[in-house]
């Protein structure tokens, strides 16, 4: 069964003087301010589509992450995972990097480089992206141990 999520976006002005409001529809989690500045300069409490783009990656990409491990027969204890959307004014979006620390019980440090690997090409999101470059850096942590 498809899914659909909305969100809608407000402007007033021109590009670089105005503002925009985003707001999430689907989830009703809230309205954020947007601007060309956060876009293209400092975020200054405002988002920009690049984060939201980067929220959206790194959440697919674990949620990718984590049922590639569960098909090898592994469950990580924790996946952490940051995406860095890259925007260049003039150019357009160039890129986005993901950085995945996870701690996964019994699993090698080759199997997970693959299994990262093969999250980044089957995630949706990565998909989507698929007109820009997606690099990945995986680092397996080692598990907690808690001493009495």
């Amino acid at each position: 069964m498809a899914t659909t999520r909305t969100a809608h976006t407000v402007w007033n002005g021109t590009l670089f003087d105005g503002a925009g409001q985003v707001t999430l529809d689907s989830s009703g989690l809230g309205t954020y301010d947007v601007t060309w500045k956060a876009r293209a300069e400092q975020s200054e409490g405002k988002t920009s589509p690049e984060e939201l783009i980067a929220a959206a990656h790194s959440s697919c990409f674990s949620m990718a992450f984590s049922l590639a491990l569960s098909d090898e027969g592994f469950t990580a204890d924790e996946i952490q995972t940051t995406a860095d959307v890259t925007f260049q004014p003039g150019e357009g979006i160039t890129g986005s990097h993901l950085t995945v620390k996870a701690c996964v019980p019994g699993l090698g440090q080759e199997d997970f480089a693959r299994i990262a690997d093969a999250a980044k090409t089957g995630c949706p999101v990565s998909g989507a992206l698929a007109a820009i470059p997606i690099t990945l850096d995986a680092e397996l942590v080692p598990p907690v141990v808690v001493t009495p």
